[in-house]
């Protein structure tokens, strides 16, 4: 992915570079994904200061952002524009969203699986959960390449560089405490767990000495991961069961929840003293009040 040139706006440019030169390099999204500068708005709001970030850009929060009209740029974790675009017209809801950003003069960008995979990103903050029971050693699932490890360490990148983190446990610890510290850190009354059948009575004391973590949805990343525990925001039914008959245990959070508490606190932070670093005029950033993950437990 080629990184982009900005002219239009000063406040998207350092927001930019702060983010995908700094944070979450543009190289190491997946190829897949669609990251990046999405809306380059013509013609920027004026006096525009302030960043906003979102989960999901959703016609909520848009509506949210749009009323503050020192917000310039959106920072949007998922990509509002993913596949291919032929139309651009309000009755689309997701068409109609860039539209309005655009005439209202704000850009959006969107890092999603740099933001996953980069050092101290969002599967760092996940296996995070996992670190204070004392960790010998953290990896990346799927590592990668020497070559672009080798760049990103001259960059100032290091740790466990690569697609999801697996941590391995310097003691055995019951599968409860760990759960509980999971919820501890997204904030989460409940979360899904699944087991073995062998341990469905006595869940709790399941014993974990290794964990495998992705964001999001996390099965295609962790499917190959020798582990104990998969935590993850979301897998397939027969995902699920594939895992307990290896003799996995899981733990699901729903998809936007294993990301949101990330962009809400210690990505809120990062980005802000990143983009205030070069000493120009002090821009502020926060984040979506109205964004939520969609479901809900009842």
């Amino acid at each position: 992915m080629k990184q982009a040139t900005i002219t239009s706006s000063r406040l998207l440019a350092r927001t930019y570079d702060a983010l995908f030169k700094q944070i979450a390099p543009i190289e190491i999204a997946e190829a897949w994904d669609n990251v990046g500068l999405l809306v380059e708005a013509p013609t920027p709001r004026p006096n525009a200061n302030r960043v906003f970030v979102t989960n999901d850009l959703t016609v909520e929060s848009l509506d949210e952002a749009l009323a503050d009209p020192l917000v310039g740029v959106i920072v949007a974790y998922h990509p509002p524009l993913f596949s291919a675009t032929k139309r651009l017209v309000l009755s689309n809801v997701k068409t109609a969203i860039v539209l309005r950003c655009a005439a209202a003069g704000v850009s959006i960008l969107s890092p999603h699986t740099a933001l996953d995979n980069c050092s101290d990103g969002i599967n760092d903050w996940l296996i995070s959960a996992i670190r204070m029971h004392g960790v010998n050693q953290v990896t990346a699932v799927s590592p990668f390449n020497d070559g672009l490890v080798q760049i990103l360490e001259k960059q100032g990148h290091k740790g466990a560089l690569g697609v999801g983190r697996m941590a391995r446990l310097a003691q055995p610890q019951h599968l409860g405490t760990i759960v509980q510290n999971i919820k501890d850190l997204t904030r989460l009354t409940n979360v899904r767990v699944a087991v073995p059948s062998a341990n469905h009575s006595d869940w709790k004391s399941f014993s974990v000495t290794s964990v495998a973590a992705c964001a999001g949805s996390g099965s295609s990343v962790l499917e190959a991961a020798k582990a104990d525990l998969l935590f993850t925001g979301e897998m397939s039914h027969h995902d699920v069961l594939a895992a307990n008959a290896r003799g996995c245990a899981v733990v699901l959070c729903e998809h936007s929840n294993t990301e949101r508490g990330f962009l809400a606190r210690p990505f809120l932070e990062k980005l802000k003293s990143a983009i205030n670093a070069d000493g120009e005029s002090a821009v502020s950033v926060i984040s979506s009040v109205a964004d939520k993950d969609p479901l809900f437990i009842v």
